[in-house]
């Protein structure tokens, strides 16, 4: 039997439901890190005592920082979770661009947006 080059349709069918999942609390994530470094639902200090808020700005702004590099991660997670989308449309999802062989299903379940077999992943 030859082996094969691709997913069939309901495979990937099972892939697209599995990102679209994750894609979506991807994107709720993001938006709460979105808010919480505009701090459109503030809780800060602004109308407390100076002396308050000297102390509250330093930590306020190492929070805004980390918050706002979890964001950047989350963009890219959602843009490498939507570049998935299209492979499946494509009918190229699944498959290696190192080896042309197909990822393992196991691999793709735990990192759905992987465009790299472990075989090619562990040669990096």
């Amino acid at each position: 039997m030859a082996e094969k080059t691709r997913y069939s349709d309901e495979e990937l069918k099972e892939f697209k439901e599995l990102i679209m999942r994750k894609l979506e609390k991807a994107r709720e994530d993001y938006e709460l890190l979105k808010s919480a470094i505009t701090q459109s639902e503030s809780n800060d200090t602004q109308d407390t005592s100076p002396t308050f808020k000297v102390l509250e700005e330093g930590a306020s702004t190492l929070s805004k920082e980390e918050a706002g590099r979890l964001a950047q991660r989350q963009h890219k997670f959602i843009q490498h979770l939507q570049a998935a989308l299209i492979r499946i449309e494509n009918k190229t999802y699944g498959i290696c661009r190192e080896t042309g062989k197909l990822i393992s299903k196991e691999r793709l379940r735990a990192v759905p947006h992987a465009t790299l077999s472990i075989e090619a992943k562990s040669k990096q």
